[in-house]
């Protein structure tokens, strides 16, 4: 499958809504707002939810379900490749990564090379080949040198990992199906986003994001950011109570399939 129309799929709202044909489900493409309300819940309460959920519908086909699960388990690991060869390379490159900066980039590279060895085996265990690698151009067709400019090495290190941090949180209703899953790419979000805070502190950025604002980053990654302007949360004004910056920087917010389709692409042959 054409992993970037299997990003595309991974938008579908219908598994919390209604009960429908697996060909509904991958046709009726909706927003990511349950996505986000399911991934801002605490850990136990989520995982009761799939619980129930599963439960109520334990008489209903499942193939339907699982298929969004393996699909967001598929754009899951492209992206977790792209981080591990990103910074399997950038470490074998000679004199790109300063040494008291290289300990860093050693220990994310573990834990990227972690969820690979993770969510292969999950989706082999499902049942469902795990994709094949991409190619990845780092330089997105020449438009960055991040393996000769280790300043460009940090930009795009923070690019992929505030990526992975709104792309996970946009899968987990497509996860909540299995308990098991959803624990795990919840702790994954929780180190990725780690990983997202360190990078961006590592460039001299505070380590959240504000009004949609990378922090000194090219007009290239503005669609990494996009949409994390947003002050208004379940009917609440974080702007009135904090300021507009705090309070915006104080929710994140989820990428769609297309949003994730626009950024990965860049970097896929």
């Amino acid at each position: 499958m054409n992993i970037l129309k299997l990003l595309d799929k991974l938008s579908d709202d219908s598994f919390f809504t209604k009960q429908t044909s697996r060909l509904d489900n991958l046709s009726d493409l909706s927003t990511f707002g349950k996505k986000a309300a399911v991934a801002a819940l605490p850990l136990g309460l989520g995982s009761f939810m799939a619980t129930s959920a599963k439960a109520e519908t334990k008489t209903e086909p499942t193939l339907a379900m699982k298929s969004a699960l393996t699909d967001a388990l598929q754009l899951a690991l492209t992206l977790e490749y792209l981080e591990d060869e990103y910074y399997r390379i950038g470490l074998q490159t000679a004199n790109l990564i300063p040494n008291s900066d290289k300990v860093v980039f050693q220990q994310i590279s573990k834990h990227e090379a972690a969820h690979v060895t993770f969510l292969k085996s999950t989706l082999t265990s499902l049942g469902t080949a795990p994709v094949a690698k991409p190619t990845f151009d780092f330089t997105a067709n020449g438009a960055f040198t991040p393996f000769t400019n280790y300043q460009q090495f940090l930009t795009l290190a923070q690019a992929f990992e505030d990526t992975g941090v709104r792309a996970y949180k946009g899968q987990a209703g497509n996860v909540m199906s299995n308990g098991t899953v959803l624990q795990a790419a919840l702790q994954i979000h929780s180190v990725e986003a780690r990983h997202a805070s360190m990078v961006r502190r590592m460039r001299a950025n505070k380590g959240w994001i504000e009004l949609a604002n990378g922090g000194n980053m090219p007009a290239a990654t503005n669609p990494v950011y996009n949409g994390e302007d947003v002050t208004m949360q379940a009917g609440f004004n974080t702007a009135t109570a904090f300021g507009a910056a705090a309070g915006s920087a104080a929710y994140d917010e989820v990428l769609t399939g297309a949003e994730a389709t626009a950024i990965a692409s860049l970097f896929i042959d």
